[in-house]
């Protein structure tokens, strides 16, 4: 297949008012029903859980690292083993990232924090704690250091683009340069003039590759939107995207929202991105979980979005539940022989107690992080299904209402 199919993305029903939306996205490995939460397996695995079971806790897709990958088993390895579902034992959609937040955060030495103070002080070349970027940006790329190795590595747009390519996602994403809240305005608007440039030469780079590998299905390219806090550089950046267009005329097939985004302003900001962006094309924005961002998110319009929250807070025994987040290495919970959350449906809580699960934390045993990650990519996956179906049956606003209010409002027990 050499070209996206012509109903690659179908609204199927609309939140009134706002810019909420349900729809299918299909792919060659299957589809996906939006609004969809998709798994987080940076290095094609979901850590701690068999591919079997992220398809019996409801994931319609994964989405792996091009960095890590790249780094390790190497693009070609993946490529030779037919593509990156193939590699995992995933028949399902997969989705994969450009590498641009690792090049810049890990190949940085430091690590970025999406939510975090913009009131900080950083320069655009030093950190606030003075150590000096291993990675460097400039117009054609980013040159950085193996958070592995310390080898030396160099990320281009055709060089992303490639690696994804090998890698064999169904979706995949356009280069872009991460900033933070922390750099100047000056920085953020030569990032966003950057990332532009780069998302021309990155659907370049694919349009020839998809000819190239003609024999390979299709791998739809989503383009990445930035400009941080700013309504006038995201809207630009958001215009700018859409209108690329290849020699045959094709642009992106559809959209990513990434960069730093405060708490807070995730819907606002969200809003200002969805509402220049074709209604015809799907929106993914990448990194969020907890239950009042996805609320937010859905209804300023975006269509999916992925976070490794649920299964890192997994592994150090934090249990998403509908009183809330709780830890289970607690002394309460030592003779608990309930289920983690009981209104669960997923295979943790049918079949274990907070008693059993407790123990193995305190035991250090591994079972723990498999046990904990099932149930929280389920709690996320099902609330998700739920918002879906809520935007179906007009329910949207009493969900929302409930969920949240007890989420944040009561403690676990």
């Amino acid at each position: 297949m050499s070209a996206p199919t012509a109903d690659f993305f179908e609204v199927k029903a609309e939140l009134p008012g706002r810019a909420g939306r349900v729809g299918v996205i299909h792919t060659p490995h299957g589809d996906v029903e939006t609004p969809a939460f998709v798994a987080v397996g940076t290095q094609a695995t979901v850590k701690a859980v068999l591919p079997e079971s992220m398809s019996t806790v409801g994931a319609q897709a994964i989405l792996a690292n091009a960095y890590h990958l790249y780094l390790q088993p190497g693009s070609d390895v993946v490529d030779e083993a037919g593509g990156l579902g193939a590699f995992m034992n995933w028949p399902g959609p997969t989705f994969t990232d450009s590498g641009g937040f690792q090049v810049m955060s890990l190949g940085v030495g430091f690590k970025k924090v999406l939510s975090m103070d913009s009131s900080r002080v950083q320069t655009d070349d030093v950190i606030a704690e003075g150590k000096e970027r291993l990675a460097h940006v400039d117009d054609d790329g980013v040159t950085f250091r193996s958070h592995l190795d310390g080898s030396k590595h160099r990320f281009t747009p055709e060089v992303s683009i490639g690696i994804q390519h090998q890698l064999g996602a169904d979706i995949i994403f356009a280069f872009d340069e991460l900033t933070t809240l922390v750099n100047t305005r000056a920085y953020q608007e030569t990032s966003v003039r950057r990332t532009h440039e780069w998302a021309v030469r990155c659907l370049a780079e694919h349009r020839r590759l998809t000819v190239e590998r003609a024999s390979k299905p299709y791998q739809a390219l989503f383009g990445v939107v930035q400009g941080a806090q700013y309504e006038d550089l995201r809207r630009q950046a958001t215009r700018g995207l859409a209108a690329i267009v290849d020699d045959e005329g094709r642009g992106f097939d559809g959209f990513g929202i990434g960069g730093a985004l405060e708490k807070q302003n995730l819907a606002t900001i969200v809003g200002w991105v969805t509402d220049e962006l074709p209604d015809e094309k799907p929106r993914h924005l990448l990194g969020i979980s907890e239950p009042d961002d996805l609320f937010a998110a859905v209804a300023a319009g975006a269509d999916t979005f992925d976070c490794v929250s649920p299964s890192r807070v997994a592994r150090n025994a934090s249990i998403y539940s509908a009183d809330g987040r709780y830890n289970i290495t607690g002394a309460r919970y030592k003779r608990d022989f309930t289920p983690l959350d009981a209104e669960c449906d997923c295979y943790t809580c049918a079949h274990y107690t907070r008693a059993y699960v407790r123990h193995l934390f305190k035991a250090k045993e591994m079972l723990a992080s498999t046990l904990c990650t099932i149930h929280n990519e389920r709690f996320v996956i099902r609330l998700v299904d739920r918002i879906r179906a809520a935007i179906i049956s007009g329910e949207f606003d009493d969900l929302r209402d409930d969920v949240l209010g007890r989420y944040y409002s009561t403690r676990a027990q």
